[in-house]
């Protein structure tokens, strides 16, 4: 197989994952991939102009040359801010506490 790697393209949904696995020639992009998995026809949802791209959970660019055996990932727009969610329970004393509640300490 010289000249020609095997990548895999990644488009989780809150349900189920879709993965297809493409064949392109050495030095294809992370975006030549997610073309040539035909998912941008399947979900018309996802925006490239909107939407991240990595490669094994790590943003990269459109141009990231691939390596054989890479996993491209489409990632979702998240649909609430984790540092924000989190603000809202310390402010609403949901705070996680560490240990099991008071102990007795033994008589001596």
């Amino acid at each position: 197989m010289a000249g020609r790697i095997r990548v895999q393209v990644a488009y989780a949904l809150p349900d189920r994952q879709d993965i297809v696995t493409v064949e392109l020639p050495d030095g294809a992009t992370a975006l030549q991939a997610v073309e040539a998995s035909g998912l941008l026809q399947k979900h018309p949802d996802i925006d490239l102009a909107r939407n991240k791209i990595g490669v094994f959970s790590k943003l990269v660019k459109a141009d990231q040359p691939l390596r054989d055996r890479d996993r491209v990932e489409i990632y979702r727009a998240l649909i609430a801010d984790p540092k924000e969610v989190r603000r809202q329970r310390a402010a609403e004393g949901k705070v996680l506490k560490k240990g099991g509640g008071d102990v007795d300490a033994p008589a001596s």
